[in-house]
């Protein structure tokens, strides 16, 4: 029973210490802005005593200097006795100016390291997921590679976004312009079907047109807008390219993209949109809309490869 009791403690006090860790960096610059905040009441208020002491230390050294300048005295008051006695009021002055701004000179000190160790921290933490981010990548496209490989491009967009084939009926003018129903098989799939970078390019879209051959030539002119853009600036973000499409940007999208080096290519060092139509579930669950997947060919974190 001890034993359980105790083994309860050590699990508890270890979350506790590990939910510290991870808060480490929020923890750290808190710290560090409020010292540094701290520090600057403290050094006004020390200010507001340093007219005391600067004033006894004039007193002091024009003591001094009287006494050099008393013949009375000015021959027992030797020079160096004056120097030795300047150099003890000098020092004595820089000791209570140190003792009064000293406490708000470490607190800044402090803080300052604070808010370095906090971005310290960040910065490995970032560097470790670009790392693992990396790896699954490379991983996650080497396999995609043997999937297409094996069993074709086709079977690979139906298992990546979820596509299955459903029978619909629609209604179509024949020859005669009478209207009959037929029927046919279309690729469907769920609103949240989509995975990785991909969109939904769909009626709600402001670029959307229900012509088949200009959501070809929009898709054309915008992967050719984004290469120009690409081999111009050397880089550029999927949010960019989101932007260019009429889609909603994302985190992910703010360091994902494409690096242009002809030299020594990173990724493919051209932007590449892979559209394939495919016919959308409402959210209610009744009916289907034309819409298209929108793949893209990305690089990886931009980031990590400039």
């Amino acid at each position: 029973m001890k034993k359980e009791i105790m083994n309860n403690v050590s699990r508890k006090l270890s979350k506790v210490g590990f939910q510290i860790k991870k808060s480490s960096p929020e923890l750290l610059i808190v710290a560090g802005v409020i010292g540094t905040v701290a520090s600057a009441v403290m050094a006004c208020r020390a200010t507001t005593k340093v007219s005391k002491i600067m004033e006894e230390s004039r007193e002091n050294i024009e003591t001094v200097h009287k006494c050099m300048e008393n013949p009375e005295t000015k021959e027992k008051y030797t020079e160096d006795d004056s120097k030795k006695d300047l150099t003890i009021v000098y020092a004595q002055t820089g000791v209570k100016l140190a003792k009064l701004y000293g406490p708000a000179v470490i607190l800044g000190i402090v803080s300052l390291t604070s808010i370095v160790a906090s971005n310290s921290i960040l910065r490995k933490r970032n560097a470790a997921l670009a790392a693992a981010y990396a790896t699954i990548d490379k991983s996650y496209k080497e396999y995609r590679n043997r999937v297409v490989e094996r069993f074709g491009k086709d079977i690979d967009h139906e298992l990546r976004y979820n596509i299955k084939a459903k029978e619909i009926e629609e209604t179509v003018v024949d020859d005669k312009g009478k209207e009959k129903k037929v029927k046919k098989t279309v690729n469907t799939v769920m609103p949240d079907g989509v995975s990785d970078y991909a969109k939904y390019f769909t009626n709600v879209n402001p670029y959307w047109e229900n012509s088949e051959e200009y959501v070809e030539m929009f898709f054309r002119a915008q992967q050719n807008y984004a290469n120009d853009l690409l081999r111009t600036k050397g880089y550029i973000t999927l949010n960019q390219v989101y932007d260019m499409l009429g889609m909603k940007t994302n985190k992910a999208g703010m360091v994902v993209g494409w690096v242009y080096n002809p030299e020594n290519a990173v990724g493919d060092n051209y932007v590449e949109f892979d559209v394939k139509p495919v016919y959308l579930q409402r959210e209610n669950g009744e009916g289907l809309d034309l819409a298209y997947v929108v793949d893209f060919n990305v690089d990886g974190n931009i980031f990590e490869m400039m």
